[in-house]
C-alpha cells in the first residue's frame, strides 16, 4: 500500500472536464478558474476588441484566430490545498470525439449553460456520455448579466432535457441590466455584482436574509423577490445530499457570469469541497484502485507538434493507480516492451514543466517521437491489464488529399502521419489508384488539417471531392471468401494506417448488397473491433 502522505496526495486531487455547446463560455470559465488558482494574473479573452491577451487554453494559432477551441487542453494548478486538473474541451460537434475521449479520463464534469439559450443539442449529447459513466455533474449557468430565461423555467428545462435532478446552490437576484448579484445557498452569504473582466472582486456577507440590511443593499423589490424565491426553492427541492451528487443523480447548479468574473469563486470552493477524488477504474481483467502500490495508467489523447521547432508528439496519459516516477521502467502492454521516460511533463496549456512524480488523477505528458503510443494504450509496472471504453468513431466525410507543392512531399507525408495519430481523422490509401483519402467526423476538420499542415509542417494540400457513404473494416474466418470479395470489389478497396482492409461503400444500397451477397464477411464500422 502507499504511505499516508501519498494517500493524502491522492485525496487532494480533483480532475474534471468542462463541457458545453459551442459559445456557452467554457474557455472563458477555464480562464477565470486559472485566475483564482493564481496560475495566471490577468485573464485573456476569447473574442474581444480591447483585450489583446488571448485565452490561455486556446494556444493554437487557428484557435486564436477563430475564437473557438479545436483541441482539448490540459491545465493543472493548486488552490486552497487542493490540486486541480482542468481539461477544457472543444464544444463544436466536429471535434466531439476528442471530447468523448477526454470524458474517460476525468472524475467529474462541469457543464456550462448559456442562460439565454438554455440546453442545446451538443450539451444533450455530452450529457448522455456522462450518464452512461455515472460521472458526477455540476451545472454553471453563465451570462446572467444578459437578459435570459426565468431561472425557474431554466431549472425545469435542465431536469427535462438532461434527464437529471437539479439542486440550486446559488440563486440570482434579477438578471440582465438589473443583475444585482447572487445569493449563495451553500454558505448562506450574498455576493454583490461588480463587473470586472480581468481581476478578482470582493464579496459582501449577510447573516440574515430577513434583515433590513438586504433591502438597503439590493432595493426593496428585489429583496422581496429573493425571499419569495428562496422560500419556494426550499419547498420544491430537497436538501442537498452529497451522496446523490457523487452517484450522478443530482446536479448542483450555480449562477454567474464568467466574462465578468462573477459567481466563479463559489463554484470553485464548493467544487473542491464536494467533488470526488480519483476513484477506482474497471479494466478488462479487474478493478484498479488508486491507492494500489503499483503504477498503471492509459493514453487518452495524442497531440502532434506542440512545439513546432521539434516536430514532437506528446501522448497524454492519465495516472490511475500507484505513483508515476521519472526515469523508472514501465511496461507498454500493447508492444510488450519496457520504456522509461526522462522528461515527462505536466501542463499549463502549451507551457510544460518536467515532473518527477505524479499521482492518480494527474495527467502526464509523455514525449513520443517514433509513434510509440496510440490512443488507448496501457502503461503499468509490469502487470498486463487493458483499460476499456475509449470510443472511436466511424468517419462520415471523405476527401482526396493532393499535394499542392511537389517539393514538399516529405513534409506533407510527415504531417498527415502525425495529425492522423491524434485520432481526429483517419487516412486510407486506395488500392485501385494509390491516392490518399482522409476521413473525418465533421467538415471543420478538413479546414483545421489544411491550416495545420501549412503553418506547422510548411506543406500545402488541396482537397478533391469523392462521394463515399461509409468506410467499413472487413474481416472473415474464411480466407477464400475474403479473397473473392477483394477481387470483386477491387476498385472500392483501401488500406488503413495499420494496413488493415477497408471497404469504401459509395452508397447505403451498395453496402446492403455487399452484406447480403457475402454472408461470411463481417463488416465493422469503427476501427476498434
Amino acid at each position: 500500500m502507499l504511505t499516508n502522505a501519498e494517500q493524502q496526495e491522492i485525496l487532494r486531487r480533483r480532475t474534471f472536464a468542462i463541457i458545453s455547446h459551442p459559445d456557452a463560455g467554457k474557455t472563458t470559465l477555464t480562464e477565470k478558474l486559472l485566475l483564482y488558482g493564481g496560475a495566471i494574473h490577468v485573464a485573456g479573452a476569447v473574442k474581444s476588441n480591447k483585450i489583446r491577451k488571448t485565452a490561455t487554453s486556446d494556444w493554437m494559432e487557428i484557435e486564436k484566430q477563430r475564437g473557438i477551441s479545436v483541441a482539448t487542453s490540459v491545465m493543472g494548478f493548486d488552490y486552497n490545498n487542493y490540486h486541480i486538473n482542468i481539461l477544457d474541451t472543444p464544444g463544436h460537434q466536429d471535434f466531439a470525439e476528442d471530447t468523448f475521449r477526454t470524458l474517460t479520463a476525468v472524475d467529474s464534469v462541469v457543464i456550462v449553460i448559456d442562460s439565454a439559450k438554455g440546453v442545446e443539442t451538443q450539451t444533450r449529447r455530452l450529457m448522455q456520455v456522462c450518464r452512461m459513466r455515472k460521472t458526477p455533474v455540476m451545472v454553471f449557468v453563465n451570462k446572467m448579466d444578459r437578459n435570459g430565461k426565468n431561472p425557474f423555467d431554466l431549472m425545469d428545462e435542465l431536469e427535462k432535457e438532461l434527464n437529471i435532478m437539479v439542486r440550486p446552490l446559488s440563486w440570482p437576484i434579477n438578471q440582465g441590466d438589473k443583475f444585482k448579484g447572487v445569493y449563495n445557498l451553500y454558505e448562506h452569504s450574498l455576493n454583490l455584482y461588480t463587473p470586472s473582466k480581468q481581476t478578482i472582486s470582493e464579496n459582501v456577507a449577510i447573516d440574515d436574509i430577513n434583515s433590513k440590511q438586504l433591502d438597503d443593499i439590493v432595493g426593496e423589490q428585489d429583496a422581496m423577490q429573493l425571499r419569495e424565491d428562496l422560500e419556494l426553492l426550499d419547498g420544491v427541492y430537497p436538501e442537498f445530499d452529497r451522496s446523490t451528487y457523487e452517484a450522478g443523480q443530482v446536479a448542483p447548479v450555480f449562477f454567474g457570469s464568467a466574462l465578468n468574473n462573477f459567481g466563479i469563486k463559489e463554484l470553485l470552493d464548493c467544487f473542491c469541497e464536494i467533488a470526488p477524488s480519483p476513484g477506482e477504474i474497471q479494466t478488462e481483467e479487474r478493478i484498479v484502485k488508486p491507492e494500489e502500490e503499483k503504477f498503471s495508467g492509459f493514453v487518452f489523447k495524442i497531440h502532434a507538434n506542440m512545439d513546432p521547432n521539434h516536430r514532437s508528439c506528446i501522448a497524454f496519459a492519465k495516472v490511475c493507480s500507484g505513483k508515476f516516477e521519472r526515469n523508472v521502467n514501465y511496461k507498454h502492454v500493447r508492444l510488450g516492451k519496457s520504456f522509461k521516460f526522462s522528461s515527462p511533463t505536466c501542463f499549463m496549456a502549451q507551457k510544460k514543466d518536467i515532473v518527477d512524480e505524479a499521482y492518480p488523477g494527474d495527467i502526464v505528458g509523455l514525449p513520443d517521437s517514433g509513434g510509440t503510443f496510440k490512443i488507448g494504450d496501457t502503461l503499468t509496472s509490469g502487470e498486463t491489464i487493458h483499460f476499456k471504453g475509449l470510443p472511436s468513431f466511424s468517419p462520415e466525410m471523405f476527401k482526396y488529399i493532393e499535394n499542392d507543392d511537389p517539393m514538399k512531399a516529405k513534409q506533407l507525408n510527415k504531417g498527415i502521419e502525425q495529425l492522423t495519430d491524434e485520432g481526429v481523422a483517419q487516412v486510407f490509401t486506395n488500392q485501385f489508384n494509390g491516392r490518399k483519402i482522409i476521413g473525418t467526423v465533421g467538415a471543420l476538420q478538413f479546414e483545421v488539417i489544411q491550416y495545420r499542415l501549412l503553418h506547422e509542417y510548411n506543406a500545402q494540400c488541396r482537397w478533391e471531392p469523392i462521394s463515399l457513404y461509409k468506410a467499413c473494416w472487413i474481416e472473415s474466418d474464411d480466407a477464400e471468401a475474403l479473397d473473392t470479395f477483394k477481387k470483386r470489389k477491387y476498385q472500392y478497396m483501401a488500406k488503413d494506417k495499420e494496413g488493415r482492409d477497408v471497404f469504401l461503400a459509395d452508397s447505403g444500397y451498395i453496402l446492403q448488397m455487399a452484406q447480403s451477397d457475402f454472408p461470411k464477411i463481417r463488416f465493422h464500422f469503427s476501427s476498434e473491433f
